[in-house]
């Protein structure tokens, strides 16, 4: 019996984290991300790493602000770096989900990269996107990934041949240099 309770105990958080989720996506950023910050604190930050992951991968998309919304994206990524590499982990639920979510990941820090302006980061992420999404079924998902990925390498191909900024070959102008 308590063999079933713990399968059912990380079930049961991933629902509430779908159930958010759906709240989200219907349009209530404001209430989804309170409610999702109430299952952060319940979870902490030394939770069962497949429930951080989850929750700070959606908890990303609720954030107004770029740097938080980065944040977010790194503890996501983080979180699924734990799962992977861990020699102990359940490799048929964490790892496979882990690893599913690695495409999604590295697309969300290289869009987040991209708006706060560092497109070298965003650039690493887009290839590390792009490699993970190999691993990806071709159905809805993948394919929406993969689109989704695409247009990022647009847009960070136009901002290329844009003005000039400090990831450009050339950089930011330098200040003239002070002669002794």
């Amino acid at each position: 019996m308590a063999k079933g309770r713990e399968q059912a105990a990380p079930d049961a958080v991933l629902t509430r984290i779908g159930q958010v989720a759906m709240l989200h996506h219907a349009g209530d950023r404001e209430e989804a991300r309170d409610r999702f910050l109430g299952l952060w604190a319940e979870i902490g930050e030394h939770g069962d790493p497949l429930h951080r992951c989850t929750l700070a991968h959606y908890l990303a998309d609720t954030q107004d602000d770029p740097g938080d919304e980065l944040a977010w994206d790194l503890r996501a990524l983080s979180a699924a770096e734990e799962i992977t590499e861990d020699p102990l982990a359940d490799a048929h639920v964490g790892r496979l989900a882990a690893r599913a979510l690695y495409p999604s990941l590295h697309l969300n820090l290289a869009d987040d990269y991209e708006r706060l302006g560092h497109r070298e980061a965003a650039r690493l992420h887009l290839r590390r996107a792009r490699g993970a999404a190999a691993a990806l079924a071709p159905d809805r998902y993948g394919e929406g990934v993969r689109a989704a990925i695409d247009r990022l390498a647009r847009r960070l191909d136009e901002a290329g041949r844009g003005a000039d900024g400090p990831d450009r070959p050339g950089g930011w102008p330098r200040p003239p240099r002070q002669r002794p």
